[in-house]
């Protein structure tokens, strides 16, 4: 890796937290709103909860750099899941757009999880 790779990894995590955070804290405070769009699409909605917990614990983990290979792994299975679920009408261009922005978190979430958590993680500290 050269010299500027744990920075750029490092960035990338900083890039990739902040949608999982957001969109998780979102779904709390949409509970309702957010069941029923599961529900609408063929997912109980006892879901919602451990979704929640995925996307800000996961995001807060790849954030700070903690159990980061875990969180990406988490975080980019959820991706997947949810391209295929919620966005997998590809006759429709903006659900095609949706589609394959969620698979191209899942690649970098992927590529954070085999490079591990870049300079400045509190994963390094734990060694």
């Amino acid at each position: 890796m050269n010299a500027l790779g744990p920075y750029l990894i490092t960035l990338g995590r900083l890039l990739l937290a902040p949608v999982f955070i957001q969109s998780g804290v979102s779904k709390i405070f949409d509970y309702a709103g957010t069941q029923a769009l599961m529900e609408a699409h063929g997912l109980p909605g006892l879901l919602l909860a451990p979704t929640i917990i995925v996307e800000v614990l996961g995001g807060l983990g790849v954030l700070f750099g903690l159990g980061t290979r875990w969180a990406a792994l988490a975080l980019a299975a959820f991706c997947g899941l949810a391209a295929i679920v919620f966005h997998g009408g590809l006759g429709d261009p903006g659900q095609t757009v949706e589609f394959l922005e969620n698979l191209a978190m899942a690649g970098g979430l992927f590529t954070l999880a085999a490079a591990g958590p870049g300079a400045f993680a509190l994963d390094n500290w734990r060694r």
